[in-house]
């Protein structure tokens, strides 16, 4: 039985990347130090035979007993909300965090795939984005701790595959969406999904022209694996390329909610991309891959979790603190 270790493992994409490695007859670390990834994730993992979770923060160190057959590293902050509030962590789980994944395949020879991002384009000039183009990237804005870490990571990874022989993956993510996705992380689903179920004005930055391109994640989890199963060391695009404005998709998820809620505009943030749309040729031809799921139909499996997470969210605040212990 193959071992993968996991790192950000208890993340949104992370704890799907478990579950499909589980069901494919792996063996799974997960490693998480749940600043940003959250337990029950993976509540669902625990106890099931072949998989373990630690609370590990990678920058620090990464040992591990026992052979391994793969390092996936997942680990990073990864909304808005997080790499602005946390930059510092950001950097490091990008800079350190990668060094010591790869030592970690590089000592135990097993294959390591990096979680890059689309971000590496920033505010790309050149559309839609192909994995030869090097990005337009400010790298002393609020949002270039995300950005440059990232990129740092995918040429640690190439130095590494290059001087050291380290088998090497890297998957280019553009924007992923579907069920375990944290309801306040600052992403554009995420923001417009809360506020459409509660009834709150729908919040669009800009004047709502900039576009994304939304993949589901079951979709996503599959070029992955077949990214791991492959022979490519070269960065992948993994996303789905139907294109559309951030106005378009706030509308979407008004009709499929039956919201009554308005649509309010706010200022762009800074460095905030204009257009975001994923060129998946190299994937199509390497690895037999492209999105299948159309976005209606991920939103309607997506909905009722988050419908379910709000109302536990409720539940919670409504229920009266626990009594205090006699002399505390």
């Amino acid at each position: 039985m193959p071992r993968a270790v996991v790192t950000g493992g208890a993340g949104f994409l992370g704890s799907h990347l478990c579950t499909r490695l589980l069901e494919e007859g792996w063996e799974v670390l997960c490693l998480d130090n749940l600043i940003t990834g959250d337990a029950r994730n993976i509540e669902h993992l625990i106890g099931r035979e072949g998989f373990q979770f630690a609370k590990l923060d990678v920058t620090n160190y990464l040992h591990v007993p026992g052979a391994v057959d793969a390092v996936l590293h997942f680990a990073s902050p990864a909304s808005p909300v997080d790499y602005l509030e946390l930059p510092i962590q950001t950097l490091k789980v990008g800079a350190l965090g990668t060094h010591k994944a790869l030592g970690l395949a590089k000592a135990k020879k097993a294959a390591f795939l990096l979680a890059s991002t689309s971000e590496v384009y920033g505010d790309p000039l050149v559309h839609p984005q192909r994995e030869d183009y090097w990005g337009n990237v400010n790298p002393i804005g609020p949002r270039g701790v995300y950005d440059e870490a990232k990129r740092f990571a995918e040429a640690m990874t190439m130095a590494y595959h290059r001087a050291h022989g380290v088998d090497t993956r890297i998957v280019r993510i553009f924007n992923t969406y579907g069920e375990r996705m944290r309801l306040h992380d600052g992403r554009a689903l995420p923001a417009l999904l809360t506020q459409a179920l509660r009834g709150e004005p729908m919040t669009v930055f800009g004047d709502g022209t900039q576009t994304r391109s939304f993949c589901y994640v079951s979709d996503l989890i599959e070029g992955i694996v077949r990214l791991l199963r492959s022979g490519e060391h070269l960065p992948v695009n993994l996303g789905n390329p139907r294109e559309m404005t951030l106005l378009e998709f706030a509308e979407t998820i008004r009709r499929l909610t039956g919201t009554k809620s308005g649509i309010v505009f706010c200022p762009l943030p800074i460095d905030d991309p204009k257009v975001r749309q994923p060129d998946t040729n190299r994937a199509r031809t390497i690895l037999g891959w492209e999105a299948k799921v159309r976005l209606e139909e991920g939103l309607a499996r997506t909905i009722p979790y988050f419908a379910r997470r709000l109302e536990e969210e409720i539940a919670q605040a409504r229920r009266p603190p626990a009594p205090r212990a006699p002399g505390s």
